[in-house]
């Protein structure tokens, strides 16, 4: 008998059908990975499984009972936990306080503080996973912070635990340290659902996987029946293309940076000192785990945050704290790394999302005058151009799926024809198929002669599309590769704040 099963879950928003009676089995001690591209209906069925949504019909049985999850806790009681993409830990708290927090072991009416530090050093024996419970989560480097969000599951006694995109943010070690964990946990009897858009990580793991595609299953099989590019057509309905990487002379430095300094929160120094350039008919990558001063260089960059010493010039120009506005017409545009804090408004519809920065220019507006039948012809055309999947342009930019969103922000940015963008984490939770379309528009930018700055936490990604890396930590550059000499397991050792030669 299945430890969890999902009878004909079929989840309905409005006349959107993001679960069309899906039906999955989890079985004791099993590793199942579920893919499937964005807008599939894989994070709706967790949701669904974690007490997030309710689904519109179908059953969840747990060992052979019939369930109803109305919340998380319903399903934490009954021992499913989830590890979330987007980390849940409170910064100024321990590790240990983080850990039993909820469910804080008291002595009396207060908390308990030496047996909440016993409490997880004795999960951190048991599983593996260890971690100095007194020391505060914002002094723990992001391999860690998933590592307690690990320990936080296992400390509410789950069996089943549903891992949602969680290499998302770690270098290669880290992501060799966390499958590790995974296969310890399913050794110990644990059962697990990984979601994840890596294939390699599924076929590093899995016993079996899930693929989904438009609300449905559409294959089911253990890993070792399957390959790289069954997958892959299962879960685009198409043959993926090998990526062809130009080769374009290259010309005139477009950006130059020099001894900038950013100071991030907290009067921190984001970025220390740093210096690069990128020339004309090259794609730049910069690889780092996230919060090492990338999204402040970005900001400074695009007139975002100011500098506080340094220069920034774009095409000979000197843009250092110049207005965001001025800064775009020196030739920049830019993918922002949070699509929706920064790249669009939920709320706005995909007419005016396409149009920002643009809606002032010609041909769509003259003397602030706007031709909407000029905007409409245009905002159909490029998003037909991008294969976004709307309803309207009039649709909000909150309705679509992750991957359409980015698509939208993509095709706005590439739009503007501009010598330089910045494309920062342009893939960031997209599945295959999205991806193959952003790296395709990327090389066009290169091969057209223009320049590309791809700050990027997937170090696969950048490896594959670069041809010169940066490697950047603690605010730093802490290396540069040529594409010829650009080792994984070298630029993994600087990303964590190694030295080449320890290794």
């Amino acid at each position: 008998m299945p430890l969890v099963e999902l009878k004909d879950i079929t989840k309905v928003y409005g006349t959107l059908i993001a679960n069309d009676k899906v039906s999955l089995e989890l079985n004791k001690g099993e590793i199942l990975a579920v893919v499937g591209e964005n807008g599939a209906g894989k994070s709706t069925l967790m949701k669904i499984m974690y007490g997030l949504e309710q689904p519109t019909s179908g059953d969840i049985y747990v060992n052979g009972e019939k369930q109803r999850f109305h919340d998380p806790l319903d399903a934490i009681g009954k021992g499913i936990g989830m590890v979330q993409q987007h980390f849940m830990l409170i910064e100024q708290f321990t590790v240990a306080e983080n850990i039993v927090y909820s469910k804080e072991p008291r002595k009396g009416m207060f908390f308990d503080r030496t047996a909440a530090i016993r409490i997880t050093e004795e999960l951190c024996e048991k599983y593996g996973l260890y971690i100095d419970p007194r020391e505060k989560v914002k002094n723990c480097p992001v391999g860690l912070q998933q590592r307690i969000e690990i320990l936080k599951v296992l400390y509410q006694e789950a069996e089943i635990l549903i891992f949602d995109e969680p290499s998302a943010v770690l270098t290669p070690q880290e992501t060799n340290q966390l499958l590790d964990t995974i296969r310890t946990l399913a050794g110990m009897g644990k059962s697990i659902i990984l979601i994840t858009h890596k294939l390699n990580e599924v076929f590093a793991v899995a016993d079996r996987v899930v693929v989904m595609r438009h609300g449905q299953v559409v294959g089911n099989m253990p890993i070792k029946e399957t390959n790289f590019d069954e997958l892959s057509f299962l879960m685009v309905g198409r043959q993926l293309t090998n990526t062809v990487i130009p080769e374009v002379e290259k010309g005139a430095v477009c950006l130059e940076v020099n001894d900038l300094h950013v100071t991030g929160a907290g009067s921190k120094e984001a970025v220390d000192g740093l210096s690069m350039h990128v020339d004309r008919g090259e794609i730049v990558g910069i690889a780092g785990v996230s919060g090492n001063g990338q999204s402040e260089l970005i900001r400074a960059i695009t007139g975002l945050l100011p500098a506080e010493s340094g220069s920034v010039k774009i095409n000979g120009i000197e843009v250092t704290n110049l207005p965001p506005r001025d800064i775009r017409d020196s030739g920049l545009s830019c993918i922002p790394e949070d699509r929706y804090l920064w790249g669009c408004a939920r709320e706005a519809t995909l007419e005016e999302t396409c149009i920002m920065y643009l809606h002032n220019k010609e041909p769509l507006s003259t003397g602030g005058w706007l031709h909407k039948k000029k905007i409409h012809s245009f905002v159909s055309e490029t998003l037909e151009d991008f294969d976004v999947r709307y309803t309207s342009v009039f649709q909000k930019m909150g309705e679509l799926s992750g991957g359409n969103a980015q698509k939208v922000v993509l095709a706005r940015e590439v739009m503007q024809h501009s010598p330089f963008l910045i494309a920062a984490e342009p893939t960031r939770g997209l599945d295959i198929g999205a991806i193959e379309y952003v790296h395709h528009a990327l090389l066009e930018k290169k091969k057209a002669g223009d320049c590309v700055l791809l700050v990027s936490s997937e170090l696969s990604e950048v490896m594959s599309l670069s041809d010169r890396i940066y490697v950047m930590y603690d605010g730093r550059i802490a290396g540069e590769f040529t594409r010829e000499n650009a080792v994984e397991e070298s630029l993994g050792l600087l990303m964590m704040g190694g030295k080449l030669n320890e290794a």
